[in-house]
């Protein structure tokens, strides 16, 4: 048997039950892979239910071509396949490779709603290109681990059986089989540094070192085992370092070294699938968190934040000024619902007479949501919500006294930046409520008062 065979039969061996689904492009990668599968579940050597996934990028003009081709070829091996059609939109900043590549795994994943095994035809030279490229960038451990051969991805695992084989042996198997495959132009654009380095960079190392596929491969297998162990250290420090999976506690985080810092940090940020800062920014972020105390300092790094407050380190959202915003919710309330900006959520009004299963006025928590009741309006009243405030003094229902509304909040020890998020309800220039907070004293309905109903929807 083949070495392409060899590898699916090894790599699939005591899976029967589990779906394959097989990431198809039309390349020649891809081609064999099917070809290879087919053939091990034609001879009944593979038991596995077969998918096929293509994805219309619709990024050439042969996009719809290639997309018959697939749909041919499916037919052909009696295997079958769905189709994802794209329509990719380009922002400032961002890279089309990356969007399609984001968008093709979305595809991939959509594709098998139980856990399957997603598989790509990736082979070693494929590996080589990675590796170098992370070079080219100053990569860490991590950026030259390069590909794993088997990956979570949402439910599924994303697998590469190939990666051991090479693209000319792999070639010479579809040339053998005498294998159609298409061949992307893209492919040949040399301002791409990964073409740049397959058809000029790499020839030339071949050339001088034809075993360099395989001693890099080696390469990438030591700096995957010491990126195990880098793991293995970050749980463990982890662990003692955590208040939960977004808060990690200051006074730990400054007792590590600075590389034990530096990779618990990484690691944190790898568990919520974010960015991975420089080595500036986590220079930034240690000195950030030797600030003086009475500040809140925060590092920014592309769409989230690491905010430190009173020996916390918080890892949040890039979130937008909300300081400005407010909704008069208008004469009728029964039923009214408003959205709340940045992802906030929505809140829903309702009017009710008589009893509230609701006691004391403490929000009652279901999932997501929070309730609430207060006095109903008077006719006269505009009801409003808002996020800013003039800091008014008020008696919030568990307090005895008044106090300014900074105090009570600094009290709650609510971070600085969630106390800017706090959805406030008022009865025209009257606070009457901060939502998720409490209800002023003077405003909490007895059993014979009309109440307004609140019912806060955060978005998670």
């Amino acid at each position: 048997m083949n070495k392409i065979e060899s590898a699916l039969l090894a790599f699939f061996k005591n899976t029967n039950d589990k779906t394959i689904v097989v990431a198809y492009s039309g390349g020649v990668d891809s081609q064999v892979l099917l070809a290879a599968l087919s053939t091990l579940k034609q001879q009944k050597q593979l038991t596995n239910p077969i998918l096929v996934c293509h994805v219309n990028h619709g990024l050439s003009t042969n996009a719809s071509a290639w997309q018959q081709f697939a749909t041919e070829q499916c037919q052909q091996f009696e295997l079958p396949l769905t189709i994802h059609q794209l329509a990719l939109k380009k922002l400032p900043q961002q890279s089309l490779e990356a969007i399609a590549r984001d968008a093709r795994y979305q595809c991939l994943i959509e594709t098998n709603v139980e856990p399957a095994f997603i598989v790509t035809g990736h082979h070693q030279n494929d590996q080589t290109e990675t590796f170098l490229l992370a070079l080219k960038r100053g990569a860490g451990l991590k950026g030259l681990s390069s590909m794993a051969q088997q990956t979570s991805l949402a439910q599924h695992s994303l697998v590469r059986p190939l990666l051991a084989i090479s693209r000319e042996y792999i070639v010479t198997y579809a040339q053998h089989r005498r294998l159609d495959w298409i061949e992307d132009e893209s492919n040949e654009d040399q301002t791409f540094d990964r073409n740049f380095i397959r058809h000029t960079i790499a020839p030339e190392l071949f050339s001088r070192w034809p075993s360099f596929n395989q001693t890099l491969s080696r390469s990438v297998g030591h700096c995957q085992d010491a990126q195990l162990l880098l793991n293995e250290i970050a749980e463990e420090d982890f662990n003692k370092v955590s208040f939960s999976s977004e808060v990690l506690s200051i006074p730990m985080l400054l007792s590590l070294s600075a590389l034990r810092f530096n990779n618990v940090i990484r690691f944190f940020l790898a568990k919520h699938d974010k960015l991975m800062p420089s080595s500036a920014q986590l220079m930034q972020i240690t000195q950030q968190l030797h600030a003086n105390s009475d500040k809140n300092p925060c590092v920014q790094i592309a769409t989230y934040c690491l905010r430190r407050y009173q020996q916390k380190l918080y890892l949040t959202d890039n979130f937008v000024d909300v300081s400005e915003w407010s909704r008069k919710i208008g004469v009728t309330l029964e039923d009214k619902k408003i959205e709340l900006p940045d992802n906030l959520g929505n809140i829903q009004f309702s009017v009710v007479d008589g009893e509230s299963d609701i006691v004391n006025n403490d929000f009652a928590a279901n999932d997501s949501h929070q309730y609430i009741d207060i006095i109903a309006p008077k006719a006269e009243q505009t009801v409003s919500v808002r996020f800013s405030h003039d800091n008014p003094k008020c008696l919030p229902h568990f307090r005895d006294k008044s106090r300014a509304l900074k105090k009570i909040l600094q009290e709650a020890k609510i971070p600085t930046w969630q106390r800017q998020r706090i959805p406030f309800v008022y009865y025209d220039e009257t606070l009457v409520a901060a939502l998720g907070l409490f209800v002023c004293k003077n405003h909490i309905p007895q059993p014979e008062d009309s109440k307004l109903t609140l019912v806060w929807l955060e978005h998670k």
